[in-house]
């Protein structure tokens, strides 16, 4: 796959986030760039102007890890921005093609059964597998009402990213919206570097580009991240505030999926508040029966 200008864009965008004082060089008065110029990087990373402008314009194929490491010292990346380094060099030269995930769509894939037993007896907490487009591809009885609002709506496709850019319920959902609008750009971009042949991925990424300009500017940023543990704000419609830890656990079965685990803080009036969105689950499963006997 030719994914220079993914390269280029990606290497460039670091580049540009790094002052002179941060990477301990002479900040000079008359700089025509942001951030570090190539040739500060290059002396950073030990290599010629030459060399490193070659790696810039997207040519990362053959470059050894030894290389690539000195790239990612000198642009002082963190592990997820060097991760997807790592990624895009793999990508370059195909070395990706036995390890990357085979790509997946929601319409092909479905929980074995011993995934969603495992899933339904997580009772006290919100507990879902999505995959990193960030389709919800199973969840428990607690994280369907919980993401009620991305399924109440079918043009989201059951897919978190689209709820965020383009459902206006996700700006109530969200309370913190700038930062999980961030999350998911993130968590896509990452995808992309990994899994970088999936066409879905590329489908909805385009589809968000089209119609958000709030995606578009996030995605021209080239921030990527793991997303393994913290915790968030929500407003839930039936429930009100919650602020909630996760636990994100990739599945060593189910290559490219993660398992993620909401919990409240014991005593906390959030966990109160897990308590009634279980009561009003149980109340939403017994009213759909009753609902499809009267339509019938």
């Amino acid at each position: 796959m030719d994914n220079r200008e993914e390269v280029r864009e990606f290497l460039t965008s670091r580049r540009a986030k790094i002052t002179p004082e941060q990477a301990g060089v002479p900040s000079g008065s008359r700089r025509r760039v942001p951030g570090l110029r190539r040739s500060e990087v290059a002396a950073l990373a030990d290599m010629s102007v030459e060399y490193y402008a070659k790696l810039e314009r997207g040519t990362l194929a053959g470059v050894s890890p030894a290389v690539l490491e000195a790239v990612a010292r000198a642009l002082q990346l963190d592990d997820a921005e060097r991760a997807h380094l790592l990624h895009l060099a793999q990508a370059a030269d195909g070395s990706d093609a036995l390890t990357r995930p085979r790509r997946r769509t929601t319409r092909q894939w479905a929980p074995h059964r011993s995934l969603q037993w495992t899933l339904d007896a997580i009772t006290a907490g919100p507990a879902f597998v999505r995959n990193g487009r960030m389709d919800l591809l199973a969840a428990n009885q607690l994280a369907r009402a919980f993401y009620s609002d991305v399924y109440a709506c079918p043009s989201n496709q059951a897919n978190l990213a689209r709820f965020n850019f383009l459902d206006p319920a996700s700006r109530r959902f969200y309370p913190d919206w700038e930062q999980a609008a961030d999350v998911a750009v993130a968590i896509l971009r990452t995808e992309a570097g990994r899994n970088p042949h999936d066409k879905d991925l590329h489908d909805l990424v385009g589809e968000l580009s089209t119609r958000s300009d709030e995606f578009r500017t996030r995605w021209g940023a080239h921030n990527v991240r793991h997303h393994g543990t913290g915790t968030k704000r929500f407003h839930h419609q039936a429930v009100g505030e919650l602020t909630l830890a996760y636990e994100g656990l990739e599945m060593a079965a189910e290559p490219g999926l993660t398992l993620t685990i909401y919990a409240a803080e014991p005593g906390s009036p959030s966990e109160e508040g897990l308590l009634l969105l279980a009561s009003w689950a149980a109340t939403q499963e017994l009213r759909a029966p009753t609902q499809q006997r009267t339509a019938d």
